[in-house]
């Protein structure tokens, strides 16, 4: 592979947390930010891993291990089970090819189900306090639904809903839900690899919605990760220091792997979209 040392560095953490597979001997599949389960198995699928490949059933059977009969993730065993960790471990999961398995479609089935009346889904955790801003969803947990769901054939009112309700950020602004997502200096740096709320992971998986790539406000917001390109490529703005030294995610450099997601959602815009599974 082209990213073979990057895959290497990556698979020195391995044992970082006291067990195999970058996790904790309970099972923790959050714990050690950078190099944590769900986020190393997004890293080598995004570095051309398959599916087929050995580890990555291995980090698979590890994240269902976790999962609960009402379609939910438990990924701390002794912590609360928040949407954005379920709807993290979800979206990974289908990028790892499995979002027709049975036990994601009860999962996809949650979700449609605790959809909030803003068109969002809150996690209900108030590090802030609980003023007027906590009465919003959660702009990062619904995007992370939203990449779900673009593996899906659902209902277009849902969808609608929950893009809606993040394209009305893209105009509030401000920082909102009991998390405190806001749309300022560092959501309009371009982050590299997809792990946090910023405008290139919002441009790219609302690029997947018809109802977006058709309103004005994703336009602008279109417009503006446009115009940080450097001949026509994707330049990484932000990345976490522990993967700076990664070859794919350089701060300041041009990414070609981030390039090619750039081109997906120009793809997008030609209405060259298709679901990659059904349900």
């Amino acid at each position: 592979m082209i990213f073979q040392e990057d895959i290497n560095a990556i698979f020195s953490h391995r044992y970082d947390q006291g067990a195999d597979l970058w996790t904790t001997p309970d099972h923790k599949l959050l714990k050690g930010a950078p190099f944590t389960t769900l986020e190393c198995a997004t890293y080598l699928i995004e570095l051309g891993m398959s599916q087929n490949d050995e580890i990555i059933k291995q980090l698979a059977e590890l994240i269902f291990s976790v999962w609960k009969e009402d379609g939910r993730f438990r990924i701390s065993p002794n912590g609360g089970i928040y949407p954005c960790q379920s709807a993290l471990a979800w979206q990974v999961l289908c990028r790892m090819g499995y979002a027709s398995d049975e036990r994601l479609i009860r999962t996809c089935t949650y979700f449609l189900n605790t959809q909030e009346d803003d068109g969002g889904w809150i996690c209900k955790k108030y590090s802030f306090g609980k003023g007027e801003e906590t009465m919003f969803s959660t702009p990062y947990t619904t995007l992370l639904v939203l990449d779900a769901l673009r593996f899906y054939d659902i209902d277009s009112l849902v969808v609608n809903r929950a893009v809606d309700f993040l394209l009305n950020h893209w105009k509030i602004k401000r920082p909102i839900s009991p998390c405190h997502y806001g749309i300022g200096t560092l959501f309009m740096q371009v982050e590299y690899p997809f792990r946090g709320y910023n405008i290139f992971y919002y441009v790219y998986i609302l690029s997947f919605y018809e109802t977006a790539i058709k309103d004005s406000r994703f336009k602008e917001a279109f417009e503006a990760l446009s115009s940080t390109l450097q001949d026509g490529k994707i330049v990484v703005q932000r990345v976490v220091p522990k993967l700076a030294k990664l070859s794919f995610c350089q701060k300041g450099k041009i990414s070609e792997l981030a390039t090619k997601h750039y081109l997906e959602i120009v793809e997008n815009l030609k209405g060259d979209r298709k679901n990659e599974a059904s349900i």
